[in-house]
């Protein structure tokens, strides 16, 4: 272990129990994530009861494990990040509670974490520097918006889905082509194979920075109660579809700020067709970003990172933070005691 300082964090918002080491200048030192997708596959969806109940039986195990492989102690530790929000409630009361109860314990600061801003950190765990201002695209399972920020920290929130985010629907239209939980990346392989050969809606395409999928989905189910439906085309026509609607509210975003780089993150960043798209010169001259497929869903090296910026930013939290369930980002106006 070098000299550098490190911290221990800690990621329960969902159904991903994560934890990993990470220094000040946010290299990884060890991330471990205990997956319980096998246990809510049979539900088409992650269950919130047995979520939180199974990050109450790994999160120990998957400290220790973490700690171990970084060959840390808790007495090297500097600080011990969460996140607090949002995310379902019983998932991030467990992870506070490890968080909190490991901070009595060690006698180490307590960092409260926003898991949105966990991810816009997520694109620098490989050394990746970001040059403000920028432009985020944070697409996931749970959240689709973009975002603005002219200096770290400062965000300006762009537009943000109205009803769907895009990889909520790609786990419907999966379900709808009967495959099971979780489907999006079964939608994303097909895609590779297929034509885009079905016409689809690209809904808002025009209008301003907010997004809609909803439609969209409900033309993939029309296509299919057509019947004599090529799979793989319709997986294709549909990605196709959906990264068209990214990709051309991100260079008008572009257009209008002028940012020195542009940073796309969340679980939908690992698309093949989203990744080409963003990195064929259509943006400009501008630095494209895009995590390492590893750190593109939910881990706790993220939380790590936004950790460390929270800590030596605005200091320790208070331990009295609850867990934020609905939890937004931070905006330009920020003050010293917000997430």
């Amino acid at each position: 272990m070098d000299k550098k300082q490190i911290l221990l964090a800690i990621e329960s918002s969902c159904d991903e129990t994560a934890a990993a080491i990470v220094q000040d200048d946010f290299t990884v030192i060890s991330s471990v994530v205990s997956s319980q997708i096998a246990l809510h596959a049979k539900y088409g969806g992650v269950v919130p009861g047995i979520a939180s109940r199974q990050h109450v039986v790994a999160m120990n195990g998957v400290i220790k494990e973490t700690l171990e492989k970084a060959k840390a102690t808790p007495e090297e530790l500097s600080a011990v990040a969460v996140t607090v929000g949002p995310g379902l409630p019983g998932s991030l009361a467990t992870g506070i509670s490890a968080a909190k109860a490991l901070c009595l314990a060690w006698s180490k600061p307590f960092v409260a974490v926003n898991h949105l801003e966990g991810h816009l950190f997520s694109a620098e765990l490989d050394g990746a520097k970001v040059e403000f201002p920028a432009i985020y695209l944070l697409v996931s399972g749970g959240h689709c918006m973009i975002v603005y920020a002219a200096e770290r920290g400062k965000y300006k929130l762009l537009g943000t889905t109205r009803d769907d985010s895009v990889g909520e629907a790609y786990d419907k239209v999966a379900r709808e082509l009967g495959f099971e939980y979780p489907g999006g990346p079964i939608i994303d392989k097909l895609s590779l194979q297929g034509k885009d050969s079905y016409t689809l809606p690209r809904p808002m395409l025009e209008q301003g920075y907010d997004f809609s999928f909803s439609g969209l989905k409900s033309a993939v189910r029309r296509e299919i109660d057509k019947g004599n439906i090529v799979k793989e085309d319709i997986a294709t026509s549909f990605v196709v579809a959906s990264m068209d609607v990214l990709s051309t509210k991100l260079r008008k975003a572009v257009k209008e700020y002028n940012p020195h780089s542009v940073i796309v993150v969340g679980g939908v960043s690992k698309s093949p067709i989203l990744r080409s798209k963003l990195t064929d010169g259509s943006l400009g001259k501008v630095n494209v970003i895009f995590p390492s497929l590893k750190y593109s869903t939910d881990n706790a090296a993220m939380i790590g990172a936004a950790g460390w910026w929270q800590f030596k930013t605005n200091g320790a939290s208070s331990d009295n933070i609850p867990m934020m369930p609905n939890l937004s980002l931070p905006l330009a106006d920020r003050k010293v005691d917000d997430l």
